[in-house]
Parts: structure tokens; C-alpha cells; sequence
């Protein structure tokens, strides 16, 4: 099995750094130009194979799954969507902290919004999806920036929290392939711009 992580291209907020759960924001001119310059970098991950593609029902992911690859239709997947910031949707790490000196994403979660064991959950429902059907199979996932990290972590059978040591950029990707049988991280963060 291939899985390739996708994260959408650049938003107003990522460029900001202002966190973007639910906040439905469309891709910026530079978001829609590493969408387009994804899609020959996954096809050469690809290697010719045809794969099952999934995305966040979001706008921003599902645009740059249509724009990345626009000859595979993606099934929208609402356990893809990002990481609900509840009261800190629109705010920076630095405006949140502030607020709570103690604020860690990956171990507190949000109030009002997500804890980490929910996002875990939703990452682990569609880690058992892939797992029913893409056995053998290349998928990509069109998602987000903290859900993506966390997918990753919580699909090489590590706990969320783990997540945290991990970064990637806008419209890059994540490769995870198996190895004697288990899932590994072969390649993170690959941007084509």
C-alpha cells in the first residue's frame, strides 16, 4: 500500500499563520499555483498507478485535490477536515498563547472546539477506511495541516501527540509506504514549488 498526505495550498490564513479549522477560506493565486505544480510531483510518486483519492469536504482540499489531480475524482471524506479550533479559530499560535501559556495543540486540543482524542478518532476511522479499501492500492488524501500531521502519526501506529514533531509546508506531501509488512514514513514534507 502507497499513501500520499496532501495538504492544501496556500489560504490567506495559512499565510498569516492564523489557525484554520472549519473557516471555509479559498485557495490563494499562490495556493492555486502549488495545487497545479503538486500534481505532476504526486503522479511521479504515483509511478503509474492508478489510485483511490480522498479529500476534506472543505474548500480549500477539495480544490487542490480538483486542481492536482483533475483526472481522478475525489470522494469527500468528512474525517479529513482539519482540527476544529473552536475559540481559537482565526487566532495565531502566538495570539493563543496569550490567552493560555500552557496551550499545547497536539496534548489540550481547543476549547469549543476539538480535543486531540477526537481528532485521533476521526484519523483512526479513516485510517481503518483505507485500510478496508485501498489494500494494495496507492491513495491520496487531500487534507490539512495539523489533521494531516496527526493522520500520519496515528497511520505508522503512533499517538497523536506524536504529531508534534512533525511539519509540512502548503501543498506539500507526505509519502507512506509498506515495508515488511508495517506501514513507514518514506518521504515528508515534498513540495514541487
Amino acid at each position: 500500500m502507497l499513501v500520499l498526505l496532501v495538504r492544501h495550498g496556500a489560504t490567506e490564513w495559512s499565510v498569516s499563520g492564523q489557525h484554520t479549522g472549519r473557516t471555509d477560506l479559498a485557495l490563494t493565486e499562490e495556493g492555486i499555483a502549488q495545487a497545479v505544480a503538486a500534481g505532476p510531483l504526486i503522479e511521479g510518486l504515483l509511478e503509474g498507478r492508478e489510485p483511490l483519492v480522498f479529500t476534506s469536504p472543505l474548500h480549500r482540499a477539495a480544490h487542490t485535490a480538483e486542481l492536482a489531480l483533475p483526472q481522478w475524482p475525489a470522494e469527500r471524506v468528512d474525517a479529513l477536515m482539519e482540527f476544529d479550533y473552536g475559540n481559537y479559530e482565526g487566532l495565531t499560535s502566538s495570539q493563543i498563547l496569550e490567552r493560555d501559556p500552557d496551550w499545547d495543540l497536539f496534548t489540550t486540543g481547543c476549547p469549543g472546539g476539538e480535543g486531540i482524542m477526537q481528532v485521533s478518532a476521526r484519523c483512526d476511522s479513516f485510517v481503518a477506511k483505507v485500510e478496508r479499501v485501498g489494500a494494495g492500492r496507492a491513495v491520496v488524501a487531500f487534507t490539512h495541516g495539523h489533521l494531516s500531521r496527526i493522520l500520519t502519526a496515528r497511520m505508522l501506529n503512533l499517538p497523536a501527540s506524536g504529531a508534534a514533531s512533525l511539519w509540512n509546508n502548503t501543498a506539500s506531501v507526505g509519502v507512506i509506504n509498506e515495508h515488511r509488512g508495517k506501514l513507514v514514513l518514506v518521504g515528508w514534507n515534498l513540495c514541487a514549488y
